[in-house]
């Protein structure tokens, strides 16, 4: 890695931070594109699972855990299952 942000190839480096030190803003946005969680909830009497972004914005309901997990992964983030 070069002292000028870019690694030996020519691409840009990412920057180190310790997460110890994040605003509570920040560590609300941390992974908000990148990770979903799905959540076992009850409507109408019946289980269903709610898909919501890392910062906890409500994005979907389906009646399928596996079909939770789908959509999750055909928008390129990662599920993480809350019970």
């Amino acid at each position: 890695m070069s002292d000028n942000g870019s690694d030996d190839v020519g691409g840009p480096t990412l920057e180190r931070v310790d997460i110890r030190h994040l605003s509570p803003e920040q560590l609300a946005r941390l992974g908000v594109s990148q990770i979903a969680y799905v959540k076992p909830i009850t409507m109408n009497g019946t289980v269903a699972y709610a898909i919501h972004a890392a910062d906890g914005t409500p994005m979907a309901v389906t009646g399928d855990r596996d079909v939770a997990i789908a959509a999750v992964h055909q928008h390129e983030m990662l599920a993480s299952l809350v019970h």
